[in-house]
């Protein structure tokens, strides 16, 4: 059985990323409940700038893990204008095998 988390408080870049490190495959979690485009825009959003900084820094860690194959990114109406913005784990890359295929990899 997938278990979806959802943090009763704004989760952070760090805590998504270190939950990125601890997460079954499949496993989900809730980072963020609103609008992102408008909760993350200056002159628009409602939120406190501080909070409204620490949305975007964890919805970009969210975009960089999507990039890096770790999780994948989902999106869940709730409402009009409202979403629940979720990660889901994928499962971890494995090493190399070869100690070659391991440089080249570094090398690039």
């Amino acid at each position: 059985m997938l278990c979806t988390i959802t943090l009763p408080r704004a989760v952070s870049e760090i805590t998504l990323m270190a939950w990125t490190e601890v997460a079954e495959p499949g496993a989900q979690l809730i980072y963020h409940m609103g609008f992102l485009a408008v909760d993350t825009t200056a002159n628009i959003s409602k939120l406190p700038r501080p909070e409204m900084d620490r949305l975007r820094a964890t919805a970009d860690a969210a975009y960089r893990l999507a990039e890096c194959g770790l999780v994948h990114l989902v999106q869940q109406r709730l409402g009009t204008d409202r979403f629940a913005y979720i990660a889901i784990a994928r499962p971890k890359p494995k090493p190399p095998r070869s100690t070659s295929i391991a440089q080249l990899l570094q090398a690039a």
